[in-house]
């Protein structure tokens, strides 16, 4: 809120107890450092942006055999990139029976992935939990019971 009286109409006493005599040079460091910052945020957002998003979708999983699960899903990304996509099966109790990260090297834009999970016991569910680029992987890590490992994939015929 400004001051009914203009800078001029008062004393100097009074201009400095109240504050008009204050430089302006503070204000605008702010600005400034708010403007910058704000700049610096919109162009880290931007080429997070342009850099373009690995999508990926779940299309069919089946139940095949009891410690086998298959699963189709797809992968869209910038085909110049590596990907790791996860994959996790689940009993009734949502406790894992299968877990796989799946390589997937560069190539096409659309990758259409056909994998056999390999469970030790029959899977109730089959999720893809996220596909990435490999340092940008963000995924729990397999959540067996104590006592079970993590089984063999691919599932091969024995």
């Amino acid at each position: 809120m400004g001051s009914p009286f203009s800078r001029d109409q008062l004393s100097p006493e009074m201009r400095e107890r109240y504050g008009l005599d204050k430089r302006r040079s503070t204000t605008v460091v702010i600005a400034i450092v708010a403007i910058a910052a704000f700049l610096g945020a919109m162009a880290y957002v931007g080429a997070m942006l342009l850099r373009g998003d690995v999508q990926f979708l779940l299309l069919r999983w089946t139940v095949v055999q009891e410690d086998r699960a298959d699963a189709t899903f797809e992968v869209r990304r910038d085909g110049a990139d590596a990907v790791v996509c996860v994959l996790r099966a689940q009993d009734s109790k949502r406790i894992d029976v299968g877990y796989v990260e799946i390589d997937i090297p560069p190539g096409e834009d659309y990758t259409l992935v056909n994998y056999s999970l390999r469970t030790v016991a029959p899977a109730y569910t089959v999720e893809v939990l996220t596909c990435a680029r490999p340092d940008e992987l963000r995924s729990p890590g397999p959540q067996f019971p104590p006592g079970i490992a993590v089984p063999e994939q691919p599932w091969t015929s024995s």
